[in-house]
């Protein structure tokens, strides 16, 4: 990411000396919000609470155009602020007021607003935009997929410069109303609950809205020709998923896996409380991708996720972001963990709930296949660093790290630590230490050595096969405790769990 660098100090004081005193503590927002990994990610000076896309794509041309209406209030005395952002802009107004604007680099837009904004203030920004997102590349790399029928933004950690401006971390989270026109024929997906559509001269507007704080790396935007399933759950939420219609051999093993978003979210929901959302889903378009992603409500799924078959495996994984990582977002991305540490152990829960291989196994297993001298045992899953952020070791001895918790503390405090953290956080962000702090509280036992040793040191640690804790859940449970074998410890396995080949076929997941 590239940032406009300010003027130089000399320049700066000379241009203060001109400002009257009463306008001296107006200064510019800062250009990043402050994240280890990514400095110049999401910027400084603001807080928003909604944005509202109004859009239009056409399929043909890859021409995407919009206005978007982005509601925040200012954290201090701005003279000028920075919006994340890569297509062109044609006009910005803050306050109803034309405001100046400038992009910096490959994805920043500088906004000088007419009067500079008080702190505490709500403020009201419009940005009129066009271009191909398809010609938007940042080191390279583009975070929007083109396909046969449209275009999909689905990509971690960022994708929101490719199709809107923002605030783009998850610090920032905000709610969402997505308003999209495309040709008559053609779809547009996006999170939440489709509130209407309607059509004009040949062109049909779809309104999507997501009602809960929502990090601008999870809305997603997918445009092209579905086939569409609708239900609603017994709790009366809706669920929708799309399925490209040019997906070919893969196309029944997807439905066979998303089908059962519900069925995932209703055990979810007894694992880590209440679903947190207004809506279930999922979708695949025609992408070449291999990875999939939490979008909120809706994930993305990439159709190799079933090139070899249906794997409802990969549901759980993208299903529990919806409570590890969505609802509780990181505070910082080295905090990954706390996303895809859960999201792989749930898996395991999966398997054990489904009798093909306990998570006590499984982690043996992961455990075992590795030996001492693997570089994955270098990788520290509290702080992975930004090239290892998506690393498998972040997956697997992130999820082990779990087991090992499960073990010291017994069943009935590890799922009770597991539920409660969703709503101690709910909405909201958090880092590992948050978490450690919280299972101590729950647990009522010191927890700091155990976390040090599995997330923050080199090196492959000692992975006992006794705990004497396991099997203490408490009686008629529901869930992964009641499971007969839930708390049975093993030997080191010398034949795979049943349930490895399947979440092994998941781990492009993390190929962002």
């Amino acid at each position: 990411m590239h940032r406009k660098v300010i003027v130089p100090g000399v320049l700066a004081a000379s241009v203060l000396l001109a400002i009257p005193a009463s306008a001296a503590s107006f200064a510019p927002g800062a250009p990043g919000i402050g994240d280890t990994y990514y400095p110049a990610s999401g910027n400084g000076g603001y807080d928003v609470s909604h944005y509202d896309l109004r859009l239009k794509y056409q399929p043909v041309t890859d021409l995407l155009e919009g206005t978007a209406t982005i509601l925040a209030t200012t954290k201090q005395d701005l003279s000028r602020f920075n919006l994340d952002f890569g297509l062109k802009v044609s006009e910005v107004r803050v306050n109803g007021a034309k405001a100046k604007f400038a992009p910096s680099g490959t994805q920043e837009l500088e906004v000088t607003p007419a009067t500079p904004l008080p702190k505490g203030k709500s403020v009201t920004v419009v940005v009129k935009y066009a271009g191909k997102p398809s010609e938007l590349k940042v080191d390279g790399w583009t975070a929007w997929h083109r396909t046969p029928d449209g275009g999909v933004a689905a990509q971690e950690p960022d994708s929101a410069i490719w199709w809107f401006p923002s605030n783009d971390h998850p610090l920032d989270k905000a709610t969402f109303d997505v308003s999209v026109s495309v040709p008559d024929g053609t779809q547009a997906i996006s999170n939440g609950v489709l509130q209407s559509t309607s059509s004009r001269l040949g062109w049909t507007r779809y309104n999507w809205r997501s009602n809960k704080p929502q990090a601008t790396y999870l809305a997603t935007l997918a445009i092209g020709k579905f086939d569409i399933t609708q239900d609603t759950t017994a709790n009366g939420l809706p669920v929708l998923n799309a399925y490209s219609k040019d997906l070919g051999d893969n196309a029944g093993a997807a439905r066979a896996s998303i089908e059962r978003t519900g069925e995932v979210a209703d055990w979810l929901s007894e694992v880590f409380g209440p679903y947190p959302f207004n809506a279930l889903g999922g979708y695949v378009p025609n992408v070449t991708s291999g990875y999939a992603l939490e979008t909120q409500t809706r994930p993305f799924y990439s159709p190799r996720q079933f090139a070899n078959g249906a794997n409802v495996s990969v549901v759980v994984h993208e299903l529990a972001h919806q409570w590890y990582g969505d609802s509780v977002s990181v505070n910082n991305w080295k905090d990954i963990w706390v996303n895809e540490g859960f999201a792989r152990y749930s898996q395991w829960l999966w398997s054990e709930k489904e009798g093909e291989g306990t998570a006590q196994e499984l982690a043996q297993w992961a455990y075992d296949s590795r030996p001492a001298e693997d570089p994955f045992w270098q990788v520290k899953p509290g702080d992975p660093g930004p090239d290892n952020q998506f690393h498998g070791a972040v997956y697997d001895r992130g999820a082990i790290a779990l087991q090992a918790l499960r073990n010291q503390v017994g069943d009935q405090a590890f799922f009770a630590i597991l539920k409660g953290w969703p709503t101690e956080f709910a909405y909201g962000n958090a880092k590992v230490g948050d978490f450690v702090k919280y299972a101590e509280k729950v647990s009522g036992k010191p927890l700091a050595a155990l976390f040090d040793t599995w997330l923050y040191t080199p090196g492959k640690p000692s992975f006992g096969t006794a705990a004497k804790a396991l099997g203490s859940g408490p009686k008629n449970a529901k869930g992964p405790q009641d499971a007969a074998s839930a708390g049975r410890l093993t030997p080191p396995n010398r034949t795979a769990p049943k349930s490895w080949k399947k979440i092994a076929a998941t781990n492009t997941v993390h190929d962002h």
